[in-house]
């Protein structure tokens, strides 16, 4: 009987060396008492990476980016729903809108589709308010600071009408058959500091407009007189006072070989070879083929030569966007915000 008793438990050590990690409580009850949480929290779970989708994907590539020029279209897409929400509720009666229109208007006001406008409201409390009237309706409307600010655009864009009238004259002048469609100044209405309203202000001055109905039924500004005064370049300009300083300018000097042996009338005549001439904004480029060099030269003219005669420093939108960011409180904004990023691809 003993040689049973010792077989026994040897089974029984040879079972806890197999398995050293039995639990001795699962074999009471077939059910866990433990109290730990044994799912991953979503917090720390990883997150799958989102499909590449059309309206997020930029369509230039990284390395093709001018990091000055997209700072600069970064900056106008944070300001742009209080520019165009300024623009909208400027031409409303009382210069209010029902908050439940307002959420209505995603393009007008310039905030994302699917967004609530109050959340962009309260991004701005100085130049925004929401107020109850008394049928019970939330209404949009502009604060006292923001009110004060129009009044002073106002007042500057009509000091400075006649200079405004002069810029667009001389972008007529420089266009193709001297007319451009009114959609597209307007487009381009605070580069050149021109008023919402210039649309209006037009039929004030006939000798100098026309307003003409296109093929296309669009008006078009058209230039009534040719001001040969007004013809004439900032570089023309600085070309009379300092002939050589000008020339400079289009000259793109190449190091010659010392074994050439070039004298100094040798070498300018070289550079010749990659100098531009100096091509009039002003002039008739509708001669040139669209893909030849002259044409290239001329648009290179047009582009370069006379930006300093037609844009501006200081006109009266640039300084009414410095005091929009002045009170606008964009410097609080959150730099990795998913709205900025959706403002961006606004059309």
């Amino acid at each position: 009987m003993a040689w049973r008793f010792f077989s026994f438990l040897s089974k029984i050590k040879s079972s806890k060396t197999l398995n050293p990690n039995v639990n001795p409580s699962s074999t009471k009850s077939p059910f866990s008492t433990s109290f730990l949480v044994t799912k991953t929290p979503k917090s720390l779970k990883k997150k799958r990476k989102p499909k590449p989708s059309p309206r997020t994907t930029p369509v230039q590539t990284q390395p093709n980016r001018i990091h000055e020029l997209e700072r600069i279209l970064h900056r106008d897409a944070l300001l742009r729903f209080v520019t165009r929400s300024k623009l909208f509720l400027s031409t409303q009666p009382e210069h209010v809108l029902r908050l439940d229109d307002a959420g209505k208007l995603h393009r007008e006001l310039g905030f994302p589709r699917g967004r609530k406008v109050s959340r962009f409201i309260r991004r701005h409390p100085l130049l925004f308010q929401t107020y109850r009237h008394t049928d019970g309706k939330t209404w949009l409307g502009f604060t006292d600071l923001m009110e004060d600010l129009l009044a002073e655009e106002h007042s500057l864009m009509d000091s400075m009408e006649l200079n405004r009238v002069e810029k667009v004259r001389k972008l007529l002048m420089m266009s193709a058959r001297h007319r451009i469609p009114l959609s597209k100044i307007h487009h381009c209405r605070t580069l050149f500091g021109i008023p919402d309203d210039f649309r209006d202000r037009v039929s004030k001055y006939p000798n100098f407009f026309n307003v003409v109905i296109d093929n296309d039924r669009r008006r078009v500004l058209e230039l009534a007189n040719w001001d040969p005064l007004l013809a004439v370049s900032a570089l023309e300009r600085e070309f009379v006072v300092d002939e050589d300083g000008a020339k400079r300018k289009f000259s793109f000097p190449l190091k010659h070989g010392k074994g050439l042996d070039l004298e100094v009338d040798d070498k300018k005549k070289l550079d010749l070879l990659n100098a531009l001439p100096l091509v009039s904004p002003y002039s008739d480029g509708s001669k040139f083929d669209a893909w030849t060099l002259e044409a290239e030269k001329y648009r290179v003219g047009v582009d370069a030569y006379d930006r300093n005669g037609v844009l501006i420093e200081k006109d009266p939108q640039v300084v009414f966007n410095e005091k929009l960011y002045k009170y606008a409180q964009v410097d609080e904004m959150e730099p990795g915000s998913d709205d900025r990023v959706e403002e961006q691809h606004l059309s």
